[in-house]
Formats: C-alpha cells, structure tokens, sequence
C-alpha cells in the first residue's frame, strides 16, 4: 500500500494552482468514499479509517471549536488511536458558557490567544465584519496548524457554502500555501452526530439546551440579524463592546478622509443588524475601503 506521503505527492500535481479549496481523492482508498446513505455504525468505522489512513508521523491538528461537531471528531480520534493534539483558538467574541464547557470537560485542549483583538481588528479595517466580508473568521479562527495535517468537524450538510466539501482537502489562502485538511465526518448528518453523543454519553455545551443550533462567536453576522439580536440581549457586555469598536471605527474612517454616513458607533451598530438586503448598498461603499493588511 502506498505510504500518506505517495498518497499525497500522486495529487500534489493536480492542486499545485489551487488559491481556494479543493478535493484530494486518492484512487483505491475506501475511506474517501461517501458514505450516505449508511447506517451510523458504518459512518463511525469509515471516519475512523479516515483518520487512521492519513495519520502523519508528528500528529493531526485538530481544530476543536467545543461544539457538537468537534465533540465527535474528538472522541474518533481518541477510539482510533491516532497521535493529536486539540487546539482551540480564542476569539474576544467567544460565549463564557463555550469556553467553560471546554476547559471543564477538556483540559488538554490548547488555547491559543489571538494576535489582535476583534474590537482593534475593527478598526483597522475601518469597517464593521459582515457576511461578505469576514475578515475575523480568517484571522480569529482559521489560523494555526500551518505546516500541519488538521483535522475539523465540517459537514456538507451544514450549509450551501460546505456542500461541496471533501473528505480530505488542500487548502490555498492569501496566508496559508498548501494547508492540508482532513473532514472525517463531512458526509454525516446532524442526527447522526446527535446519535452518536447520545450513545457514547459525550459532554455536551449548555447552550445547545438553551436552543441554539450553531455555537461560536457572538453577533457572528453570518448567523443573521435574528440571532444577533438575540444574542445581543444575552450578552449585553459583548453588545457595547462591539458599540465602542464602531465608534473608534467611524472616528478612523473619518481621520482617513473615507466616506462615513454615521456620527457614533451606536449608528453603525444599528445599521450592522438591519437586514442583508436593506444595507447592500452602504455595504459596497464600505468593501471599497477594506484594508487587507
């Protein structure tokens, strides 16, 4: 059988222009097959070999978020006996109840605190994140395991923009060259990843109790305006945070000679949870001037 590394240098050729991410299929490899439609015990063994057939010599990065999705790839990884190691990375924006959750039930999870923080990020790009322009999921949360085989707890069913994503992928971005990436459970479904927490009684967060379905930074405005406003209610201390970041943003852009049509950070903030739609416009204005630095 051929070694990971002739695995992978058989497709390095093919992905060697790659700037965004793309599918590495090995040939005669069972544990690249989709495995839909099976049952949860054939998912559990696939992801397993999943993890076993790629296992560097120096370990996987796993990338753990405490949620649902992480909560599986963890114990996987753990039945499977592959070398790892868990990383979490803190964003400034993260719910106390998330980061509890993790350093109560996993405390070998490593934290990693962030260059820069959310609220200076703001300023610097002199614009507020938003759906298009996600500039703090790039610096926040995607960086670490450079030079790494990472493993994460993506699945394609849980939105349009992973539907297309693969078992094992190499990855091109602005920051990271070549970055490769395994998704040993990226063909399951959610009731299979409730299934099998429920039946390997893994600890869950309190805020999956509490209704939400997707955890990570608060006010994400990927998430919609709907839940951001609800979470603003949550977690009031994260709302004004946020509300003092726009302010020295809007003073930035006005220091820069940039266009500004807000007088105060609660104005921008208003505007930031008004519907995609409604503020398209003022959105195009804003891309305009983002710093990529």
């Amino acid at each position: 059988m051929a070694s990971q590394n002739e695995k992978l240098n058989n497709v390095s050729d093919q992905v060697a222009s790659l700037t965004t991410i793309e599918a590495v299929e090995p040939q005669n490899s069972t544990a690249f097959s989709l495995t839909s439609p099976a049952t949860l015990q054939d998912k559990v063994r696939i992801s397993i070999a999943r993890l076993q057939e790629f296992e560097p010599p120096e370990g996987y990065y796993l990338a753990f978020s405490g949620g649902k999705d992480s909560e599986v790839i963890l114990d996987l990884a753990k039945k499977s006996g592959v070398k790892f190691e868990a990383h979490y990375n803190v964003t400034n924006v993260d719910p106390p109840e998330l980061v509890r959750h993790i350093k109560r039930n996993h405390p070998e999870v490593i934290f990693h605190l962030p260059a820069i923080s959310m609220w200076q990020l703001i300023v610097k790009k002199r614009m507020p994140p938003t759906r298009i322009v996600r500039y703090c999921c790039e610096l926040l949360k995607e960086h670490g395991g450079e030079g790494r085989f990472i493993v994460t707890g993506v699945r394609a069913q849980e939105s349009r923009n992973r539907k297309n994503r693969q078992v094992v992928e190499l990855c091109y971005t602005r920051n990271v060259k070549g970055k490769r990436i395994l998704n040993p459970i990226v063909d399951w479904l959610t009731v299979d990843v409730w299934a099998y927490t429920r039946l390997n009684d893994l600890p869950i967060c309190e805020l999956y109790m509490k209704g939400y379905k997707r955890l990570g930074c608060q006010l994400c405005p990927y998430a919609g305006c709907k839940t951001q406003k609800r979470e603003a209610m949550a977690y009031p201390w994260i709302k004004e945070r946020f509300i003092k970041a726009f302010d020295k943003c809007v003073k930035k852009r006005i220091i820069d000679g940039l266009p500004t049509e807000w007088k105060t950070g609660q104005e921008m903030y208003v505007w930031w949870l008004t519907k995609p739609k409604t503020k398209a416009e003022k959105l195009k204005k804003l891309s305009e001037s983002f710093i990529y630095d």
